[in-house]
């Protein structure tokens, strides 16, 4: 039995009853049917720090999409969801939780603090989910996955295990991007540079054992605590009787050698800098290279520490002004020039990084990431659209080693144990209480955690169950499309690229479909300092999902920035409620009839219009799917259905319908039309359209796992289509004319039709009689008629006799009366254009828009005498 429509659609009654019927049904579930073919993608797992943004409804939309295209079109299309326990944003909100109680974890001790993590992610993580289910996302359930459940945590000690046996894997002392605030490591992915003013501080150090000085300037003078060296470049012609000499370090009295060091760069400054080997990357190289020592003087709270003197304790910026004001004392300070920069900082937080030397765990590069540059130039990975590529391969080709340790509780702890009695290191992938070089029981695990990055990865992988070879594994894996924003290309994308690689032998995709970021009206990136934000459960809430989707959705093109308004959001709403107008007309014209699934074959002039025109949109549509156009996909889809299904089609119908005339053919037509449009618009409005469709004839069991419409060459109508296509040309025509002239559609008159075309438009009178206010059509290839409104389009002249239009006289007179009112406003802008007191004291916007006013006046005035004498 059918199902009423409600008078009017309400999200809120429809969405959460329409979601738990999916549920129930299971449609969502992916089987592992060896007679279908496997697409699957992995969902980006959004972090357990709180809400959903706006970001994530795009992304979460996009997939969506695709995989409900998939899904209908016969895949077994697998949506695998999850959610990442993101440690250095999580850590932070749960210490902050912590403030407010007066607690801290050094208080709480590991073992609490881990306990009250994993209350937040159940609480936390189920709400992602919720918020997932929300918006509409068909994901598996049952497959949801987290970044530190057992089986991913698994995962992580094996691949960590096995890049250490084969010496990809090491800790050593080496510079490391330092975060004072979060208090740990973190990668060069996951430095942000930020444009900042700053200054250049311009030092003399004195040659030892020589009047002389050499000048150089830096950006942070507080380093010059732990120079090592000052370095000049092998070819400078300034400098070659000092190579091999040595400074006397300002304020420390250190003696330190003038080396020669091809880094430097000639032209730059004094072509002189200061080497601090503990303190900046480059320098760190530099060290190495000539055996340098390394003075680290920062400690982990960015503060002076021990090898600092008397600076001890002292904050950076405390420390900077110490030093400052004692290097102009001493007379080394030359002057202070001030700069714009660059400057590194987190990326979470924001804070200032502080390169450090430090006693970590690497990840060695380059073996990892040559394969994976090759994968990808075979065209064995797909980037979408394919100028990304280049950034991925910027980055791969410059790569350093990766940072892996983090000093943070929460996360993956580092398999490693340390053996307080011979000192040596025992890696493995469970947990040990012996030392596997000298059996003692005296070991300790690695206090430190993995990057949350190293488990995420290893994603689309380990979320299908590797290391174990699952049935999930070989059925859905490798995974199909990757869908992202460009803003994680290297933090995310090129790590999954070279770990698939080298664990699974495979690619972890073989399509990366990026989009841009969300912006707002005026292009800006969203954030809370801007105050333009956007609550997408907000807009549910008001809205619908749908709408929100659509409004998502739109104008989305591989690549591009989304701009993003509510206006969008309400001419979604808006098209919302025209479908659901049409369907409600076509419910209650059908009532309970039985409608046949098929066509019928004695199809109509209108029939075989509509009908051809959906099927080319089939064609265009799927076309721009599987191109990921959206964006356009939508457009043709909004087009079609609220111009040429709901604005003419249903008018020509309504015809039929009244007047009894092939009705049922009408009802099928409608019916069968209004279902695949349901069908195409699924995967971007799955609410409305699910829950229209179970009030139409159907055979499926649920929308969701219908067939998706094909193109169908039998459907071929086109000569049908160029017919409606010029009688719909001459209604228009004609409607416009008539607003022109403010007639009323209740003012009905004889329509003449003069054209060479008379066997296309005879039969089709009603059309113009019901849509264009005839009272009687004539159609031949010419008339003689006095006296008519002439009307010219393509391919036919209409005329309509003006006394049946309009009251000539009162019409006339109305016009006259426009004119000498455009003509007064013309002549008080000549009168201001020519007055030379006003055009010397009126500011130039002013003038310009009055000289617009007045071109735009001579036009309407030409128009309107046009216009009277036509009616004399």
């Amino acid at each position: 039995m059918k199902k009423d429509l409600a008078k009017t659609y309400d999200p809120k009654e429809v969405e959460d009853r329409i979601y738990n019927f999916w549920l129930k049904g299971e449609y969502f579930s992916a089987k592992t049917d060896e007679n279908k073919t496997p697409y699957t993608i992995v969902i980006p797992p959004p972090n357990i720090t709180g809400k959903l943004h706006i970001g994530h409804a795009l992304d979460e939309t996009l997939q969506d999409i695709i995989i409900r295209h998939k899904r209908m079109s016969g895949y077994s299309a697998l949506w695998v969801p999850g959610t990442d326990h993101a440690s250095i944003a999580t850590e932070a909100k749960i210490e902050e939780a912590m403030r407010k109680e007066g607690l801290s974890k050094e208080k709480l001790g590991r073992e609490e603090f881990l306990k009250r993590a994993w209350i937040w992610k159940e609480k936390y993580g189920k709400s992602i989910i919720d918020q997932l289910k929300k918006l509409g996302a068909s994901c598996d359930w049952h497959r949801t996955r987290f970044t530190l459940d057992e089986g991913c945590s698994a995962a992580v000690r094996e691949v960590f295990v096995k890049l250490f046996e084969k010496g990809l894997i090491y800790r050593g002392e080496r510079i490391i991007n330092w975060c004072p605030n979060c208090k740990t490591s973190i990668s060069d992915a996951e430095v942000a540079f930020y444009e900042k003013e700053g200054k250049f501080w311009h030092i003399r150090y004195k040659i030892a054992n020589d009047n002389g000085f050499i000048e150089l300037a830096t950006t942070r003078p507080e380093t010059l605590l732990g120079d090592t060296a000052v370095a000049v470049h092998p070819e400078d012609e300034r400098y070659q009787n000092l190579i091999g000499k040595s400074v006397i370090l300002p304020l420390i009295g250190r003696k330190i050698p003038i080396i020669a060091d091809s880094y430097v760069e000639k032209d730059f400054g004094t072509g002189v800098v200061k080497i601090t080997p503990a303190h900046d990357p480059h320098d760190f190289e530099i060290g190495l290279r000539h055996n340098l020592p390394i003075i680290n003087i920062i400690d982990e709270k960015a503060k002076i520490n021990e090898n600092g003197g008397k600076y001890a304790n002292l904050t950076l910026p405390a420390a900077r002004d110490a030093v400052v004001n004692d290097l102009k004392k001493e007379g080394h300070l030359i002057k202070i020039e001030p700069i714009v920069h660059n400057v590194g900082s987190c990326y979470r937080c924001k804070t200032v990084i502080e390169p450090r030397i430090s006693k970590q765990w690497f990840v060695k590069m380059k073996p990892l990431a040559e394969p994976a540059i090759e994968y990808v130039k075979a065209g064995k990975i797909k980037f979408v659209p394919e100028r990304f590529e280049k950034i991925y391969y910027h980055w791969m080709e410059n790569i350093k080693d990766w940072c892996i340790s983090r000093q943070l509780w929460w996360g993956h702890r580092i398999p490693a144990f340390h053996c307080r009695d011979c000192g040596k290191i025992t890696v493995t992938r469970d947990k040990t209480t012996i030392c596997s070089h000298c059996k003692s029981l005296n070991i300790k695990q690695d206090e430190d955690t993995l990057d949350t990055w190293f488990s995420s990865a290893l994603w689309p992988f380990s979320s299908l169950g590797w290391p174990e070879k699952t049935r999930d594994l070989s059925y859905f894996y490798p995974t199909h499309t990757l869908v992202t924003g460009y803003d994680i290309i290297f933090f995310w994308v090129a790590r999954m690229i070279f770990s698939a690689i080298e664990h699974t032998n495979n690619v972890p995709f073989k399509t990366v479909f990026i989009h841009g970021l969300i912006r707002d009206e005026q292009g800006r990136k969203m954030s809370k300092s801007l105050g333009n934000g956007i609550d997408p459960l907000e807009i549910i809430e008001s809205y619908g999902a749908d709408a929100l989707r659509m409004a998502l959705a739109t104008n989305v093109g591989p690549g591009n920035d989304i701009r993003f308004s509510y206006d969008k959001v309400l001419a979604n709403r808006n098209f919302a409620n025209k479908i659901w107008n049409a369907a409600r007309f076509i419910r209650i014209n059908i009532e309970n009839e039985i409608i046949e699934e098929d066509l019928p074959t004695n199809l109509m002039l209108e029939d075989k219009w509509i009908i051809n025109l959906f099927n080319t949109l089939v064609k265009e549509v799927t076309e721009n799917l599987e191109k990921f156009e959206l964006g356009l996909a939508i457009a043709k889809l909004y087009d079609f259905t609220w111009d040429k299904f709901c604005d003419w089609y249903i008018e020509f119908a309504k015809i039929r319908l009244n007047n009894g005339t092939s009705a049922k053919e009408a009802k099928c037509t409608l019916v069968w039309v209004m279902k695949n449009i349901l069908k195409l618009l699924h995967p971007f409005m799955p609410f409305i359209t699910e829950e229209i469709y179970t009030s139409l004839p159907h055979k499926e069991e649920a929308l969701t796992i219908s067939r998706y419409p094909e193109f169908s060459k039998e459907l071929f109508y086109e000569k049908d289509q160029e017919k409606i296509e010029k009688i719909i040309e001459i209604i228009r025509a004609i409607r416009n004319r008539r607003a022109e002239l403010n007639v009323a559609p209740s003012k009905k008159t004889k329509i003449y039709i003069a054209t060479d075309f008379t066997n296309d438009f005879k039969g089709c009178e009603a059309f113009f009689t019901k849509l264009a206010y005839g009272t009687e059509i004539f159609i031949d290839k010419d008339f003689n008629i006095p006296e008519t409104l002439t009307i010219i389009s393509t391919n036919a002249k209409v005329y309509i006799p003006l006394g049946e239009l309009v009251d000539r006289q009162a019409e006339r007179q109305r016009l006259q009366k426009q004119l000498e009112k455009c003509e007064a406003q013309l002549m008080q802008a000549e009168n201001k254009l020519e007055n030379d007191e006003f055009l010397a004291k009126a500011p130039k916007h002013v003038i310009e828009k009055i000289s617009n006013n007045k071109n735009s006046l001579c036009l309407q005035i030409s128009r309107l005498k046009s216009e009277i004498d036509s009616f004399l």
